[in-house]
């Protein structure tokens, strides 16, 4: 599991902040299916839109309250789930056993996915949005690097402690770093079991190879999901984070 069940974003709401307002929603991808999403935006509109893809247990409390955050700072944001094709729209309990839809997903539906969130973002239903960002986390970071080659004309994405190779025979972002059309911010963990840091090293250089803009920042000590747990252990890191995130949206953000 990527986070406690009970967890929240480590970041303050802004008070003062612009107001927002918010929703449930749901998408249509191209192939007709129907995704349950979380849209936020502030009342004054937004000219920067934010996608924001879900680790593997897919929408979630915790991305919806990331919506909001986005939202006080000014974006308007939208947290979509994976899973519309084989679990439906409706809420979901703790007991949802997201692996098994996992497992069901591929990268041309999460696309068609991002798609739909995207040009959500682009309406006036959304924001009217001129520029749009993917920001993921875990299985989300993966796809969110994977949507600047998507076609969508993204400005940007960021993947927290997403996986960078290969997977069930997929090609992942190292070996498709050629076709991003996008800068990249990869926020990894140093103590990460699964995502080595010749991982990050070969993601880093396959970037480099292909001319993408990119920063690959590795915390070291920090373990996966560093950003999404309760405990304050990795407060210093989650909030440099963050950070880095809102100056990667505004520095690409174009004036």
């Amino acid at each position: 599991m990527c986070f406690e069940l009970d967890s929240v974003p480590p970041i303050p709401a802004i008070s003062g902040g612009a107001p927002v307002r918010s929703e449930d929603v749901v998408l249509e991808a191209a192939d007709g299916t129907r995704l349950a999403a979380f849209a936020a935006q502030p009342d004054d509109g937004a000219r920067v839109g934010i996608v924001v893809l879900p680790d593997v247990r897919g929408l979630y409390r915790f991305y919806e309250e990331l919506a909001l955050r986005f939202a006080e700072r000014g974006y308007a944001a939208v947290a979509f789930d994976y899973f519309g094709r084989t679990a439906g729209v409706s809420k979901r309990d703790d007991e949802f056993p997201y692996m098994d839809h996992v497992a069901q997903t591929t990268p041309e539906g999460i696309q068609q996915d991002v798609r739909a969130a995207v040009e959500h973002l682009r309406s006036p239903a959304g924001g009217d949005c001129e520029v749009v960002f993917a920001v993921g986390f875990c299985f989300g970071g993966r796809h969110a690097w994977l949507s600047t080659a998507g076609g969508h004309g993204l400005a940007g994405a960021v993947g927290f402690y997403g996986s960078t190779g290969e997977r069930n025979g997929a090609p992942g972002p190292t070996q498709r770093a050629a076709e991003f059309e996008a800068p990249i911010l990869a926020l990894q963990a140093g103590d990460d079991q699964n995502i080595l840091p010749e991982h990050n090293a070969a993601f880093d250089e396959a970037l480099t190879a292909a001319g993408i803009e990119h920063e690959v920042v590795v915390y070291d000590g920090a373990p996966h999901s560093f950003f999404d747990r309760r405990q304050e252990d990795y407060a210093e890191q989650s909030a440099d984070a963050w950070e880095r995130t809102l100056a990667f949206i505004e520095r690409h953000s174009p004036a």
